[in-house]
């Protein structure tokens, strides 16, 4: 999973169409947890999931940290993007992973 910390908000890139973006769209109670042996993040949040109305500001960010534009549909899948936007409410482990 792609993802950039942006505005105070945790923004992952998904297929329009997957698992993830529709049990986000059912119940936006999630939580995250990111790998980082040193300084782990875990959090838990709500989140909003946008279809195609990808603030300019986050897709400049996955640009230059991942070199690809998130706007562009998955090849393989045949499906279009979604951004998943995580507002957290509630820090289980706060580590330095971004």
């Amino acid at each position: 999973m792609w993802f950039a910390h942006l505005r105070d908000r945790w923004w992952i890139s998904v297929g329009a169409r997957s698992v993830k973006a529709r049990n986000a769209a059912a119940d936006p109670r999630v939580s995250l947890a990111l790998q980082d042996a040193d300084a782990p993040v875990v959090a838990q949040g709500r989140v909003t999931v946008h279809h195609g109305d990808f603030p300019p500001d986050v897709v400049a960010a996955f640009q230059e940290r991942y070199d690809y534009d998130i706007r562009v549909p998955f090849e393989r899948q045949g499906q279009d993007r979604a951004l998943m936007e995580v507002g957290v409410t509630r820090w289980l482990l706060s580590g330095t992973a971004q």
